[in-house]
């Protein structure tokens, strides 16, 4: 059977996910949880409908991992009197883990992308991107912005 691209990826997805996924336990993370610690430690306090549109995930969802996040000590909410308009930021234990979970992500990365050339990671990235727009366009969404 010769491999199609979503196959491809599908399995690329999966060993990325099974090689993390011991590392995540470690820290105390669950799925989907080290995103929104990224987006927090990089962008700042922020509501979880941000969260939510930027991950295209089901507000409700970013609702149970942001409670979870807070009840791990990982997150601290600042209220606004409305919990939909709270803003959720960092604490020193999210802090930590979120930089304990990068150093994850760039071995993984280094084992990922052994032997490639930096033209080759260079010419992935770009295409992997574009496969992702390409998606977005056809959804009636536009490109995607970093």
């Amino acid at each position: 059977m010769e491999p199609t691209f979503h196959l491809l990826l599908y399995r690329a997805f999966h060993a990325q996910r099974s090689y993390l996924y011991p590392r995540l336990r470690e820290l105390g993370l669950g799925p989907g949880q080290p995103k929104l610690l990224e987006y927090l430690g990089s962008r700042g306090p922020c509501a979880q409908r941000e969260l939510a549109e930027y991950f295209e995930i089901d507000p409700a969802a970013v609702s149970r991992m942001l409670d979870t996040l807070q009840k791990g000590g990982f997150v601290a909410r600042q209220t606004d009197g409305d919990r939909r308009r709270d803003r959720m930021e960092l604490t020193e234990k999210g802090q930590a883990a979120r930089e304990a979970w990068r150093e994850a992500c760039r071995e993984m990365e280094d084992v990922m992308l052994r032997g490639f050339t930096r033209e080759e990671r260079e010419s992935l990235a770009r295409g992997l991107a574009r496969v992702y727009n390409h998606l977005r366009t056809e959804r009636g969404e536009g490109p995607w912005e970093t």
